[in-house]
Order: C-alpha cells, then structure tokens, then sequence
C-alpha cells in the first residue's frame, strides 16, 4: 500500500476520517507526525461559539478537563486554534461504543454489567469532585478501550451550551430524552451530580436488562414515564441490582441515592477493584489562553489537498472494531450506526452513483470534495435523517466509502441503508468466491 497523502494537516496532527458530528462540534481521527500516536481531534466552530456566548465556559470546560486524568476518562492531550476553529485533541479509544456492545452481544450477566458500573461510577465521582458534569451519559458517549475498560467520552466537552445561573443551577434541557433526569425535564434549574447520576442508573438498567427503563414513541408519554419513574425491573435481575437500581432512579432529586452511599452499597462493592492512577504529572494550560487570543500569533497552521484521503494499514485496521478486519467490509450493517463498503471504480463515479441513489429517496444532498451529506428533507421519528458519506482510497485502483449516520433514527438509517445498498449493487467490489455465488 502506498503511503498515505495528507489531505488534512492540523500543526503538526495529519487529519483523516470524520468519526463523530454533533450540533457544535466534529471529531477526526488524526495522527501525531512527530511520534505516530492516533489522536482524536474535537473540532468546533469558533463564529458558534462566539455567537451563543461559550466562550468563557469553554475555557473553563478544558482547563479543568486538561487537568483530569483518570482511567476511565478520554485524556484531553492539548487544544489549539486557526482563525474559524477550536481544536481540542483526545485520546483515541480504539475498542468501539459500549451501544455495540449491547446492541450486538445482548444483556449483560451481572458481573460483567457491575465492572462497567463500577468504572463509570469511579469516573463520574472523579469529574464531579472537580466540578466537571457530563449532562449527555449514555451507552454512545461509554467508550471501550483495547482491553475492555470503560473511557467516558466527552466529559465537560458534551454540553457546551449550558450555563449555570445566578440560583447555582443549570436550566437547559439536553441530553438523549431516554437517559434524562425528571428534573432535567421539568425546566426549573437541576443539580448537574444528581441529574448525571440518573443517568448512570439508566445505563445500569440497560446493562443489565437489554432494553430501556424508560421508552415510548410519544414524547409526552415518555416525559410522563420518566417524571414518575414508571418501570419495570425484568425477572432475571437480583434483588441487590433491583434495589439500587431503584434507588438510582428516584424520580425527586433529594431522595436520590448519593455516589457515596452507592460506594458502599453491598452489590456495588462485590469484586470492586479502587482505581490506581498517578496524577502528579505538570499540567501547562498556556494553550487553553491562546486559543481564544484573536492574534495570527496563537493560530496553528493548517493545510488541505483536494484528493481523497488515503488510508495506511494502521487507520483501516482502527476502523474496525475491536481490530478486527472481519468487521471491516460486512454486507450487513446490522444495527450499528455506520457502515463501509469496498469499490473499485473511481472516486467521483462512486460519488455521483450515490447522489443518483439518494435523491429518489427523498434525500437533498450537498458535495463537497469526496464528502457528502444527505439530508432527508421529510421529518422522521427523531427529526432529519441526516446521513455522511465519504470515499478513501485504500489503494491506487480501491476505494472504501463510509456511510455514517450523522443525524436522525437509527432504524431508519438501516432502512436506507438497504434501498442504497440495492441502488449500488453495480459499484461495490465483490470478490471471485462471492461472484460465484450469485450464478
């Protein structure tokens, strides 16, 4: 395989694929030049953040984030800024969402559900004694590194937009509505530490059970659920999981059962291993000033090439989870939230046959270089589906093209990921076994 060209440089960081979009932010995974360390790189919008007046929270967020350094929470490495961008650089979990996990795998025995708990509760208490919130806990933001342990993503990074008021309390409602607090809900200010560990009850319910506390097609409805704690724990679960369950997922915030007290709850301590980390290792923060100095002075360089981005072993190999090149070129994307296929016509082709499948759909689509984003203009169950696409080049004459969804309902991303899939049959690369099987 050739070496790969730098479609992106950031400093001294080459930028590849896009692996994550939010409202505010895009995450990239890049490299470090200088010693080959996987990076992944936040990327926000500074006009944005300017405009909603985050600015100071923002600065608050990653100095306090830089200083955290716990084992069960993504490493902020250093930020950095250009004239339009913020760029916050993380470490890069190699080993997939814990979603996947349940999603592909099922329930969780209680042994395996409780070491995820523990750690999430190891890293929640950590962040909170240093005034750091989370406010967006679910399975999608739990990262699994190569050996399985738990890494919070996003912590303080998550809910750029909040602000606390002169009461002490934040007022906006955010968060996936499955995995919010009822106070969160209710619009009158909310405790950030009780309302994350709502939360944390939530992800131990769906650990344990495979399926939500908390869900209904109406919002109302569920709002309704979830404001008076209308659950159910399934049959299988032992009374010690019931009752702290229940005690986590207290509907008034008072009531709720502290980190504390969930410390020394008896199901909770059984095989509970403290964390060992050293965190004496100097911190420099002059990087988080710098980056809102409006000054060419402080602004890292950056470069673009108009080509698609070439792929080394490296990167094809952390596409895949787990390392796994099996999982690289399925067929089926089964319920995962993105998915890849191979082909060995030329990247534009491949780029106008999508355009081609898309718009009968129902989609609009916008091109830019040998990205794509389509953009259903019909609301779905959770808003717009709106889905990415882009083409690497793996070698000289094979591409591999990512289609992630960026936005909407999961199971309508599968829906037209099947309808696409039928549209492309001419463009994807079989192999001479699979060519056999369809005569």
């Amino acid at each position: 395989m050739n070496q790969p060209k730098i479609k992106r440089k950031i400093g001294r960081y080459e930028v590849g694929r896009t692996i994550g979009e939010g409202t505010f932010a895009k995450v990239k995974f890049a490299r470090n030049s200088e010693n080959g360390e996987p990076v992944a790189i936040k990327i926000l919008d500074k006009d944005k953040v300017l405009k909603n007046k985050m600015a100071e929270q923002i600065r608050r967020e990653i100095a306090t984030m830089k200083l955290i350094k716990h084992p069960n929470v993504v490493r902020l490495y250093e930020v950095m800024a250009s004239k339009t961008k913020i760029f916050i650089v993380l470490e890069f979990v190699t080993g997939g969402e814990l979603f996947d996990k349940i999603v592909n795998d099922g329930r969780m025995r209680e042994d395996e559900a409780r070491k995820y708990f523990q750690q999430l509760i190891n890293a929640v208490d950590y962040c909170h004694s240093r005034g750091v919130f989370h406010r967006d806990l679910k399975p999608e933001n739990l990262l699994l590194d190569v050996a399985g342990n738990l890494k919070v993503s996003d912590f303080g990074l998550s809910a750029l937009s909040q602000q606390v008021r002169d009461d002490g309390l934040l007022h906006t409602t955010c968060g996936t509505p499955n995995y919010v607090a009822p106070e969160v809900l209710n619009d009158r200010g909310y405790d950030g530490e009780t309302a994350d560990l709502w939360s944390c009850g939530v992800i131990l319910f769906v650990l344990l059970a495979g399926y939500l506390p908390f869900d209904d097609p109406n919002l109302m409805n569920l709002y309704k659920k979830i404001s008076s704690a209308e659950f159910t724990c399934p049959p299988w679960l032992s009374f010690g999981a019931m009752k702290l369950i229940a005690r986590i997922l207290d509907p008034n915030p008072m009531n709720r059962i502290t980190i504390a007290e969930i410390l020394e709850d008896e199901w909770f301590k059984k095989g509970y291993k403290p964390p060992v980390f050293d965190e004496k290792e100097d911190v420099n923060l002059d990087d988080v000033e710098a980056v809102f100095k409006d000054s060419e002075e402080y602004h890292v360089k950056e470069k673009k090439e108009e080509h698609p981005t070439a792929m080394n072993a490296f990167e094809l190999i952390s596409m895949s989870r787990g390392l796994n090149l099996g999982n690289l070129f399925d067929a089926e994307p089964g319920f995962k939230r993105e998915t890849r296929f191979t082909s060995r016509r030329p990247a534009n082709e491949i780029i106008n046959k999508i355009e081609q499948a898309a718009k009968p759909l129902g989609f609009d689509v916008h091109k830019k270089n040998y990205k794509m984003r389509l953009e259903n203009l019909k609301a779905g169950r959770k808003g717009n589906l709106n889905i990415s696409t882009e083409v690497f080049q793996v070698a000289p004459s094979l591409h591999m093209v990512e289609v992630r969804k960026a936005k909407g309902d999961t199971l309508e991303f599968h829906k037209f990921y099947k309808n696409l899939s039928t549209s492309l049959e001419d463009v994807v690369w079989k192999t001479e076994e699979e060519m056999q099987e369809m005569k």
